[in-house]
């Protein structure tokens, strides 16, 4: 902590650069420009008066001002961003809410944010968008209301596309709940940037109105919009959307738009799509095959073990069939640990770098369950480093108190990496407890 004097100079020189800044509204935009990069240089003291400057007229002192409040960063910084995000100007509302995504994951700006494509006011935003973005924060990270709900405004009522769709992604990015209704909100949008935006970020919130919220962009004419909408009902379990998803599969114009729907029905997992389940469950298109499995496993009825079974079982199967086969298997109640059984099975392939994302999202679903939990514990015992970082990631995501004490184990383990990846899996368990 500053010393009082210390703390004096530094109140004093905020006072005198804020008398400065008000006194100089005659000069020279050039001038005050390069005052405004000079107090950049300096530390977090002198935001408040570089707050000042978010209220000037002129459009290139508050895109600079931005800039700098940007530069020097910290929480300081997080009150006048968020305020500059409602800023008339696109470019400086774009500045402001990368600068807010940078404060908690950063690096952001560097390495993935819109502010990169912005040279001299001109923006390269098309190329941007083209992408999707996974990134989110790590879920014990929680943001400040008044970001999130300037986040939130931002959705509503940017009036520039670009603007709009990087707030959407920020939102999404930050797991900002404060702004779901306003993403829903963009899902009626013409801009289908925007609604592919806020449908990635629906996902990553995890707010069940999301899912919901999707069902009217599951029938959008644009391809990726459609079958990202279908992803989130899926995601997000909307048994409300089931319709509409049956709707789409059954008039499904292309193999891209009926695997989307097939896998959305799997996820929810409804008795009444035990047929449709059964029909596809022989399918030639070894992905639309794994959907309909997994259904069939979500759904658990016990006529259906011989077909799991089979499909598990069959040599020249593709490797999305055995492993959705071995996840429905697992999720019908075979957990035993033998060898060539499905959950070793699962876990044998957190080693295989093309297989582990799948592996992991399935045993995340299935370590909810008690019982799987319990018999996926010893296996740790003889697990591969690949293999324990996944797992790390997926008992973190259990919601169960019973994972802590394995995870605490882990934490000690002899490779740093799996000790990190422990540690920061038992801060999400935590705060994952109901409070």
């Amino acid at each position: 902590m500053l010393s009082l004097p210390v703390r004096l100079v530094t109140f004093a020189l905020c006072l005198t650069l804020l008398a400065a800044a008000q006194s100089e509204a005659t000069l020279p935009t050039k001038e005050r420009i390069s005052r405004i990069r000079d107090l950049s240089k300096s530390d977090a003291a002198v935001i408040p008066t570089l707050a000042h400057y978010l209220d000037d007229p002129k459009r290139d002192i508050r895109l600079e001002a931005v800039k700098a409040i940007v530069k020097i960063g910290g929480e300081p910084s997080l009150a006048p961003l968020a305020k500059a995000t409602h800023d008339s100007d696109p470019e400086v509302q774009i500045r402001a809410t990368d600068g807010l995504v940078n404060y908690y994951l950063p690096g952001y700006i560097a390495k993935g944010g819109l502010t990169g494509s912005l040279t001299k006011g001109f923006r390269h935003a098309k190329g941007f968008f083209s992408s999707r973005n996974d990134q989110v924060v790590p879920p014990d990270v929680q943001i400040r209301e008044d970001v999130a709900q300037a986040l939130a405004d931002e959705v509503s009522s940017a009036t520039d596309s670009d603007a709009k769709a990087n707030a959407s992604r920020a939102a999404g990015i930050l797991r900002a709940r404060l702004a779901v209704p306003a993403l829903i909100g963009t899902l009626h949008a013409k801009d289908s940037q925007v609604i592919f935006e806020s449908l990635v970020a629906l996902q990553k919130i995890k707010d069940p109105a999301g899912g919901l919220g999707a069902t009217s962009a599951a029938h959008d004419l644009d391809e990726r919009v459609q079958i990202t909408a279908l992803q989130t009902i899926g995601m997000l379990r909307s048994v409300s959307s089931a319709p509409d998803v049956r709707s789409v599969l059954a008039g499904a114009r292309n193999n891209k738009i009926r695997r989307a729907a097939l896998d959305a029905l799997s996820m929810l997992g409804i008795p009444s799509d035990r047929i449709t389940f059964l029909q596809y469950s022989r399918d030639r298109d070894p992905e639309l095959r794994a959907s309909a499995l997994t259904g069939l496993g979500r759904i658990r009825e016990p006529e259906d073990y011989s077909i799991l079974e089979q499909a598990y079982n069959e040599s020249d199967a593709d490797w999305r069939v055995h492993m959705a086969a071995a996840f429905a298997l697992v999720n019908e109640g075979k957990v035993d640990t033998t060898e060539f059984s499905p959950l070793p099975y699962l876990v044998e392939n957190l080693d295989n770098q093309s297989r582990s994302s799948v592996g992991s999202a399935y045993l995340a679903e299935l370590a909810r369950k008690e019982d799987v939990r319990k018999a996926l514990v010893p296996l740790i015992a003889h697990a591969t480093k690949d293999q324990k970082l996944a797992i790390c990631s997926v008992l973190a995501q259990s919601q169960s108190e019973d994972v802590i004490p394995v995870l605490n184990t882990l934490a000690k383990d002899p490779d740093a990496d799996v000790a990190i990846a422990a540690s920061k899996a038992i801060r999400t368990a935590q705060s994952r407890k109901p409070s």
